[in-house]
This record gives C-alpha cells, sequence and structure tokens, in this order.
C-alpha cells in the first residue's frame, strides 16, 4: 500500500485539484488507500517515490483514464468522477493537459497537424497562435515538418507546443524529460514553469532529484 507525504507547506488558496481518500487495487494488491492530496493555482508539483508506488497511475486516474476503486477528484470544487463517463471526454480535452515521456504524437502526420488535435476546443484559434507556439519552443517554421523526421527532443518540443495551445487548468506529466539531454530537460522544465506562472497546477512524476528541485514542492509516494 502507498501513502503520500509532503515536504513544503502548501498555499491558502482554494485548491484547484483536490484528490481524497482515493484508492485504488490491481487484484491482491493494494496500491493505494485513503490517498489525499490538494494542488493550487500555480504550483509545479514533483510526485516521487520508488518504481511501483503508483504515481503514473496516479497522474491517469486524476486524467480520468483509469478508474479508482473509491474516493474524489475535484477540480475547481467539481467532483469529476461524478459527472458520466460519457463526459470525460470534454473534460480531459477541456481541462487536462498531458504531457508524456514517449510524446504521445500522431508520428506519420505533421507538426500543425498534431497541433491542430490540440486546438480542437477553439476552432477559430488565430494562424498565429501556432507560430507562436513553436517560437516559444524552439520550433519556428516547422508546422510542415513530418514529426517521425524529429529528433526526441524536438518531439517532445512539439508536445511542449501544444500544451501551449490547450486551454487545460491542470497539466499531468509523466517523466517529461527522462529521455531528454539537459538542454532539452532545461526547455521543458522552463516551459512548464511559464505554464505554472500563467495560473496552472503542474503535477509532474519524476525520479529526478534535478526536476523535482525546480519544483515548488515535493509529494512522496511510499510503500508500506
Amino acid at each position: 500500500m502507498t501513502t503520500i507525504s509532503e515536504t513544503t507547506t502548501m498555499n491558502e488558496n482554494h485548491p484547484v485539484l483536490q484528490v481524497e481518500n482515493l484508492s485504488k487495487a490491481f487484484g491482491s494488491r493494494t496500491l493505494w488507500k485513503g490517498l489525499n492530496l490538494q494542488a493550487y493555482r500555480g504550483e509545479m508539483i514533483a510526485l516521487r517515490g520508488p518504481s511501483g508506488c503508483g504515481k503514473s497511475t496516479l497522474l491517469s486516474t486524476i486524467g480520468l483514464l483509469v478508474r479508482p476503486d473509491s474516493g474524489h477528484i475535484m477540480i475547481d470544487g467539481t467532483d469529476i468522477l461524478a459527472i458520466p463517463r460519457r463526459q470525460h471526454k470534454r473534460v480531459r480535452r477541456e481541462t487536462i493537459g498531458n504531457l508524456f515521456q514517449d510524446y504521445a504524437l500522431l508520428e506519420n502526420a505533421t507538426v500543425r497537424e498534431n497541433l491542430d488535435i490540440a486546438a480542437r476546443p477553439r476552432p477559430l484559434l488565430p494562424k498565429p497562435s501556432f507560430a507562436s507556439a513553436l517560437e516559444r519552443v524552439g520550433l519556428p517554421g516547422q508546422e510542415r515538418t513530418p514529426v517521425h523526421t524529429l529528433s526526441g527532443g524536438e518531439q517532445q518540443r512539439v508536445a511542449l507546443a501544444r500544451l501551449l495551445l490547450k486551454p487545460s487548468r491542470i497539466t499531468l506529466a509523466n517523466e517529461p524529460t527522462a529521455s531528454l539531454d539537459r538542454d532539452n530537460e532545461n526547455l521543458v522544465l522552463d516551459l512548464l514553469q511559464d505554464l505554472a506562472n500563467e495560473g496552472k497546477v503542474i503535477l509532474l512524476a519524476t525520479h529526478s532529484d534535478r526536476v523535482a528541485g525546480r519544483c515548488s514542492r515535493v509529494l512522496s509516494l511510499h510503500h508500506h
């Protein structure tokens, strides 16, 4: 079973994300029982712990990709687990952003086609927004480039540009720097910090002391 602890005092503001008494088991193995956490506007939070403690599963659960056995997940006071499942896709599209270790891009599509997916909730998004997002991640003028021709670091930059175009309140990042060199790692962390500075919540699973050191606080999952 896994519990959670933290290293700093939380803000006094109303939490954007509140997890209450969350429990999940796989067969006879209890992953967490009664897990609680709160995340506040503008925070970039590192989620740490040994392999198998449930960091990735927790992110997937908050992202409505895995169903917990019990508990509540509230975003701005609304329990998203109480929303009908047919509406989960809309919640994921409009409220939750994801940044994955494996980038989760359409490799046979162009950069622009991948960004179009993120912009779908806002179909009238002006064209300069795409150019601006690519400029911010260091890929100016790459709209027509096939994704499969890009390096791993460049693909993660496309994934970051996708986040910049998405109207999310919360970004869930699962080991987003694990396979990157130092320059690309810094770019990812700088952009995530920018998103936090804009008022979003960033919840980031990582094994890296350096990455955790860039975050505003650290939540540690522990086996028992």
